[in-house]
């Protein structure tokens, strides 16, 4: 096999959480463009727009619905996944959500909400596609990280606290399952144009000290995660696993 052809992802399965827009919409594109057929979830924004542009580059794609805060979510959403494309070959815990509060008074369900839907889901996600995966002997699993994995932010203690975890949880299945060939890593994007940073992008003054520091000069874009994605995913990375791949236009070497 040719180190070009190492990339492609045809015959192959992906579930891609949060796939509705921003950063797992072009995640969901890319894979698709690699020749995966792709499952896109969505929960508040539907994913089905996702689905018909892949289906219009000629891959197949569904779009399924799921709210991963609640406790039957993932679980439910993996077995309609299964039941109507099989187990996946390859999942995306890209989902997730934001609350901004100062510490003293951040609300505890949102706490809880937050820890929900940005690491107990993305668990169990990969504990039950993992199953799968450790039976066929192959799989990939890529987690959504974030600047907050090695940061601590300010206002966004559940978020900061789920993302450090996130990158941890990576490396603890990566040394559980590589036995298996089944690679675990994560991809931490550094500060992305997404409703997520939106709040962000409007205060003139935290985009200003934000661009400043950033040494590419700009926000990254959504396109900006394909090539990493489609990597982790694919052959071309498998002695790969435990890793938290930096996609930031140079943040945290500033």
């Amino acid at each position: 096999m040719g180190i070009v052809d190492r990339f492609r992802l045809d015959g192959k399965t992906a579930l891609v959480t949060g796939a509705a827009g921003g950063l797992g919409r072009a995640i969901a594109l890319a894979l698709a463009e690699a020749g995966a057929a792709v499952a896109c979830h969505g929960n508040r924004r539907p994913a089905e727009e996702t689905a018909r542009t892949i289906r219009e580059l000629g891959q197949e794609a569904r779009s399924f619905s799921a709210d991963l805060s609640a406790d039957d979510g993932p679980d439910r959403l993996f077995s309609e996944v299964v039941v109507a494309m099989g187990a996946p070959d390859i999942l995306v815990n890209n989902a997730g959500m934001i609350h901004r509060s100062t510490a003293e008074d951040h609300d505890l369900a949102a706490w809880k909400q937050v820890l929900e839907v940005n690491l107990t889901s993305p668990f169990r996600l990969c504990q039950l596609t993992g199953r799968e995966m450790i039976k066929r002997k192959h799989g990939k699993i890529i987690n959504t990280a974030s600047m907050m994995s090695f940061q601590g932010g300010i206002r966004i203690a559940s978020y900061t606290a789920s993302k450090g975890a996130i990158a941890q949880l990576t490396k603890a299945l990566a040394n559980e399952w590589a036995p298996h060939n089944v690679q675990v890593n994560a991809i931490a994007p550094g500060y992305f144009r997404t409703e997520v940073t939106s709040a962000l992008q409007k205060d003139e003054t935290r985009n200003r000290q934000i661009l400043e520091r950033i040494p590419a000069g700009r926000w990254g874009e959504p396109e900006d995660l394909a090539g990493a994605a489609v990597f982790l995913a694919s052959p071309a990375s498998d002695y790969v696993t435990g890793t938290v791949l930096v996609v930031d236009g140079g943040w945290l070497a500033r």
